[in-house]
């Protein structure tokens, strides 16, 4: 048996726009919760999250039944993190922080198994595989994972168009705080400078053939980057729903 499909992969490369959710909270239950509100995808973040393997391993699980595609984000791009997480069973993985093309082209490495790549040759013992129930994973899952590169530096911006044409990478993922804040706007993501400039780095992945990704809360600038043809945006966090959804309760009451 193949690895599984991998539909998040396949609609991108289609250039399908595919609206995200980012899951903070490290709770299998919200997750669960989450996976059934009609999202395409579920961000399960390693990065800023207090999440570790067995937590990430947990919503992966509880999205298990869920239409919504699970994409974990690693803190930092290590092979051997990769390598547990894709284990773990993730197919899509986001890393951070990506400046240079020889960065991007190691990630896509450590995404796939020999000879494509680094990934260790374990299957039997992982999630991935159904415990060695998917008899030939090995030999199809490079196929089906999914490498989503965060730039958020201007050193990546210098580098994007390098970066976006690396063989291996799915999709280029902007970071605007991050941006912002190495522009010299901190805590300013919708400076003109700063909104200029992911404009230009959404029309330059969209040329190089792969799907240009973002976050943003606002509503408003999130169709306007899909209308620029940004395939895979995130519109928000269960973090900001929780908490927002708590105070508009209890403001309904003073």
């Amino acid at each position: 048996m193949a690895a599984p499909h991998n539909p998040f992969k396949a609609a991108l490369a289609a250039g399908k726009p595919q609206i995200g959710l980012w899951l903070a909270l490290t709770s299998a239950y919200s997750a669960e919760i989450l996976g059934q509100t009609g999202f395409d995808w579920l961000l399960v973040d390693g990065e800023h999250a207090p999440n570790d393997i067995p937590t990430m391993v947990s919503q992966l699980q509880a999205l298990g039944r869920s239409p919504a595609h699970p994409v974990v984000r690693v803190p930092v791009g290590e092979a051997w993190l990769i390598k547990q997480v894709l284990d773990i069973g993730a197919q899509t993985v986001m890393v951070p922080m990506v400046e240079t093309a020889a960065q991007a082209a190691m990630l896509a490495r450590a995404m796939r198994y020999p000879p494509a790549g680094i990934r260790g040759v374990g299957a039997s013992l992982a999630r991935a595989s159904s415990f060695g129930g998917h008899a030939d994973y090995v030999t199809t899952a490079n196929a089906e994972v999914c490498l989503l590169v965060q730039v958020e530096s201007q050193a990546g911006l210098a580098e994007l168009d390098a970066i976006a044409a690396t063989d291996g990478v799915d999709g280029v993922f902007l970071g605007p705080a991050d941006l912002a804040a190495d522009m010299g706007h901190p805590g300013h993501s919708d400076a003109p400078e700063v909104l200029a400039a992911i404009d230009d780095a959404i029309a330059r992945i969209r040329k190089s053939g792969k799907a240009p990704g973002i976050l943003t809360g606002d509503h408003d600038r999130a169709r306007h980057y899909l209308a620029l043809g940004a395939t895979l945006v995130a519109v928000g966090n269960d973090v900001a729903l929780l908490r927002n959804g708590a105070r508009a309760l209890r403001a309904a009451f003073d």
